[in-house]
């Protein structure tokens, strides 16, 4: 925690300081305090893009960028004695803190969007890649990770929003994704330090200019893009703010040439961060800078200065112009007006205003009239800053809002409305930063009164809109994914190996060096179920479920552990176990299987099978020499939530299942069951819930977990408990939404069932002669 959330931006922020004052020394001019950092960020973002473009100079990105970051604060000492105004740092400071709080306050290294947004795991392999190796995927096994890359990083995907992620990662030695919500929220408190240095034409007091800064970064739409993973939208935002503060100064009335070094830097990030589809935000802020040139210097120094101003954005943007031939060729999803990505539909317009109070920024709020009433608000106060602006003669706020606008027309209107959330997301920061300016500037005017009431309701509408995401955030359950990290260290080079569960930060990034393939992911090997046809994207099949032969290829397993999951084959044995996965492997001395025989269903691992049946199978044991193999194994006691007693009326029993409730309120249920034998049983709970759940058997608590969201079919082990033989009593409690982060909202999937299943976790394999077969004729067996 502390290297993620302390020492990571610390190293950004010095690397961003280094590069902005190499900029600054560069350009011969000097940038608002406020802006050294963003400019600073801007360069690490271009530079790195030129190492890795290329596959050898790949693994010298991070030495480039440090090595320009002690070239400028070498070049820049000793620093002349500069009155630092600290209200930029308080803001940028309270906007970090607002968006780590869902995630320190969690009190692990987790990151946001789990479930609703696989994305991020997509970023994590195309920059665990892309550090070493560039965007060449040549040599590459057949992986789920392999397969990955091919439909992304191979297409020249546009990286410029992660490459200061892996330059920070690389020298605090932490894996990425334990990183991504640190960085998005550093990213965060740039966007606060460029809205403060934009806002200065027409607010000149520090105190609000900070208060406007720390309102305006917080637009709910951006916080809510931020939960989910959306790196891209914040980078946007940053840099859009950072090129709209800096085009006066670049189009000074000297005209030199340097000047345009800082605005040159930031056009050309934002193509790295969004490659051609860039153009709509790089144009207006050029065409601006041209106009301002003309009306000052004439139509000559307006041609000198754009075509100066292209070939330097061309020059430093040369690696993304290279990589687009190739994306281009695969941008059909940014415009199809079916293209939602992970939307439920287009986005609300009105959402640009940046107030939505509701806890997933796909859903309407429950009081859209007064959202609206609220944004109207937000539309008066920033058409106040505008005018204001325009009567002033400050073009940094104008440009800004002017940028967004032709960005939202562009591509909500002509783009898909994945993409048109996207530009609604990295626009609202804008609007609702301006619209504080707004207010901020009547304040100063000497309407104190109507400014404070205002500019207080929309404080208001922001933070109650960011509270409900907080309680909703779907935070990824660390302590697993921290688990399939060891798996990936400890098992490296081992494969190739299956992953069973559909876990995409496993498959994708965690487990990416044993060749790992999910069962219902993207890979290269063929997968069938017995029962025909492939597993269901999203779906996390049984051994049992899966052929032999699709199981057999695999040398690894990396099987969930779950109170209804079969023992694998008899050639794998046991070499790790956790408290969520094992791991299996076969053995080079392994003996061949000729035939297997699945027993059991997906709640109840095994059964008894017909006596015909293993007959049949110990004469083809005996046709070869063989014998038969099997693992005893009593029945687990399944208790469905829909038949709990005491289920509330509010809670409907719907979704993937008819046999699992959506818990979102302090919930509780009594159930009773039997146990056919005396013995130590593993409780487990099926599926996704919010807040703790605990489990009690006969007055004992069993124990209790918190924050466990997961993909159907998985369980999580709550505890033990030792049972005698007879009639027993569950209850079942849940404690609703709390002030903690992700303890609200609707979860992804249903809970349930509660499974007690006998601990034969490590029960040995029996092996029975074919003469011997009828032994095995009326016993519980999880396979033959």
């Amino acid at each position: 925690m502390a290297i993620a959330w302390i020492v990571f931006p610390a190293v950004l922020s010095a690397l961003s300081l280094g590069c902005g004052l190499l900029v600054q020394r560069a350009a011969g001019i000097e940038i608002p305090a406020p802006l050294l950092l963003p400019v600073g960020f801007a360069l690490v973002a271009v530079a790195g893009q030129f190492a890795i473009v290329a596959g050898a100079t790949a693994p010298l990105a991070t030495p480039l960028v440090v090595a320009l970051a002690l070239v400028g604060i070498g070049i820049s000492l000793p620093w002349r004695h500069r009155r630092i105004d600290g209200w930029w740092i308080a803001a940028a400071v309270g906007v970090f803190a607002v968006f780590a709080a869902p995630f320190v306050l969690s009190g692990t290294t987790s990151f946001g969007g789990y479930i609703k947004l696989d994305d991020t795991a997509t970023y994590l392999a195309m920059l665990d890649r892309a550090m070493q190796h560039g965007y060449r995927t040549a040599g590459l096994p057949p992986s789920t990770y392999q397969a990955t890359l091919s439909t992304s990083l191979a297409w020249g995907y546009p990286l410029g929003s992660v490459l200061p992620l892996g330059v920070g990662r690389a020298l605090v030695a932490q894996d990425a994704a334990w990183l991504w919500q640190p960085y998005l929220t550093f990213m965060a408190a740039l966007l606060a330090c460029g809205v403060y240095q934009l806002v200065a034409g027409i607010v000149a007091s520090p105190r609000l200019r900070a208060l406007v800064a720390f309102g305006g970064a917080q637009a709910a739409l951006l916080y809510g893009y931020a939960l989910w993973g959306g790196v891209k939208e914040l980078a946007t935002a940053v840099v859009v703010v950072l090129v709209a503060a800096l085009v006066p100064t670049a189009v000074r009335v000297e005209g030199r040439v340097r000047d345009l070094l800082p605005l040159a830097l930031g056009l050309a990030a934002l193509l790295a961060v969004l490659s051609v589809g860039g153009l709509a935000w790089v144009a207006p802020p050029f065409v601006v800078a041209l106009a301002i040139v003309w009306r000052t210097r004439g139509v000559g120094g307006a041609l000198r200065t754009g075509a100066t101003l292209a070939a330097a954005t061309a020059l430093l943007v040369l690696p993304s112009i290279v990589l687009a031939a190739r994306w281009l060729g695969h941008t059909g999803a940014f415009t199809s007006a079916g293209e939602l990505g992970n939307l439920l539909g287009r986005l609300d317009w009105v959402q640009v205003f940046g107030i939505w109070p509701s806890g997933d920024f796909r859903i309407a709020p429950s009081s859209l009239d007064v959202t609206h009433v609220l944004v109207a608000v937000v539309a008066l106060a920033a058409i106040v800053a505008v005018v204001l602006a325009v009567r002033r003669r400050v073009y940094e706020l104008p440009i800004a809002v002017g940028t967004a606008a032709v960005a939202c027309v562009v591509y909500v209107g002509f783009g898909s409305p994945w993409i048109g959330g996207k530009a609604l997301a990295s626009s609202s920061p804008i609007v609702l930063a301006v619209a504080f300016a707004g207010v901020a500037a009547v304040f100063e005017t000497g309407r104190r009164v109507e400014a404070v009431v205002a500019g207080g309701v929309m404080l208001a509408a922001v933070l109650w809109s960011n509270a409900l995401q907080y309680r909703d955030v779907a935070l990824a359950p660390s302590a697993r994914l921290h688990e399939l990290a060891t798996i990936g260290h400890r098992f490296g080079g081992q494969g190739p190996t299956l992953l069973t569960e559909y876990e995409p930060y496993g498959a994708r990034h965690f487990l990416r060096n044993l060749q790992t393939e999910a069962s219902s992911e993207l890979r290269r090997r063929s997968i069938l179920l017995r029962a025909g046809g492939s597993p269901v994207p999203g779906s996390s099949p049984d051994l049992d479920e899966l052929t032999l032969a699709s199981v057999l290829q695999y040398r690894t397993l990396v099987v969930r552990r779950s109170g209804t999951a079969s023992r694998p084959p008899s050639s794998y044995v046991p070499v790790w176990k956790g408290r969520y996965y094992e791991v299996w492997q076969r053995p080079a001395y392994s003996r061949s299987i000729l035939a297997h025989l699945s027993l059991g269903s997906r709640l109840q691992p095994a059964a008894v099978p017909s006596c015909r049946s293993v007959l049949a199978l110990a004469r083809a044991a005996a046709a070869h020499g063989g014998q038969l193999a099997t693992v005893e194994r009593p029945p687990a006691v399944v208790i469905e939530p829909g038949g709990a007693v005491g289920l509330p009326s509010s809670f409907g029993v719907y979704g993937e299942s008819p046999d699992v409730v959506y818990l979102t309120a302090p919930y509780s249920a009594t159930s009773s069951f039997a146990t056919p034998a005396g013995a130590t049983y593993g409780v487990w709970l099926g599926g996704s819930f919010r807040s703790t759940a605990s489990i009690a058997v006969d007055g004992r608590p069993v124990g209790s977990a918190r924050q466990s969201l997961g993909w159907p079919d998985t369980f999580t082990r709550i505890g033990s408990v030792r049972l005698a033989p007879g009639s027993h009593t569950l209850v079942f409690r849940y404690a609703g939404p709390s002030w903690r982060p992700g303890s609200g909202g609707i979860p992804p999937f249903g809970a349930g069932p509660i499974v007690l299943s006998p601990d034969t976790e490590d029960a040995p394999v029996t092996y029975v002669a074919p003469a011997n077969a009828a032994t095995l004729c009326g016993k519980s067996l999880d396979w033959v």
